[in-house]
């Protein structure tokens, strides 16, 4: 089985011991709310995949790597097999809310996306998928 595999980052900063995820706005309302992910390249290790796709996507520097949540495979909608890592990524950001234009070039090459933190896995509506792990976060 051909599959394609994805790391995806979820990037948790704590406000008064409560633990907050970050989250963006991407500038196509069809594309919706989602957390910074991307496809591993070839030969890459998913761990330093996610930390190259957490700098390209959000801009930050200041983060590690706590763990991986989640590892599993997922029909996507168009019929691809995505083989899907999590990461809880662990942040020291005081910005609520920034713009970023991602650097990874791409699909993405010249998009501004906006993010921002959640609070719970019931505050937002992620896009399919991408919420499949906050459980873990905020449980």
């Amino acid at each position: 089985m051909n599959s394609v595999k994805k790391a995806y980052g979820y990037v948790v900063r704590y406000r008064n011991g409560k633990p907050e995820v970050l989250v963006f706005q991407h500038p196509f309302k069809e594309a919706g709310i989602q957390i910074p992910k991307g496809t591993v390249k070839g030969g890459e290790d998913t761990y330093d995949a996610v930390i190259r796709e957490i700098k390209e996507e959000t801009g930050l520097e200041d983060f590690m790597v706590e763990e991986m949540i989640a590892e599993d495979l997922w029909r996507n909608d168009d019929g691809k097999i995505h083989h899907r890592f999590f990461y809880k990524i662990k942040a020291k950001e005081e910005r609520h809310e920034w713009y970023y234009k991602p650097t990874g070039g791409g699909e993405e090459e010249g998009l501004e996306f906006r993010f921002f933190w959640i609070s719970s896995e019931d505050e937002i509506t992620l896009i399919k998928g991408h919420g499949d792990y906050l459980g873990s976060i905020f449980s």
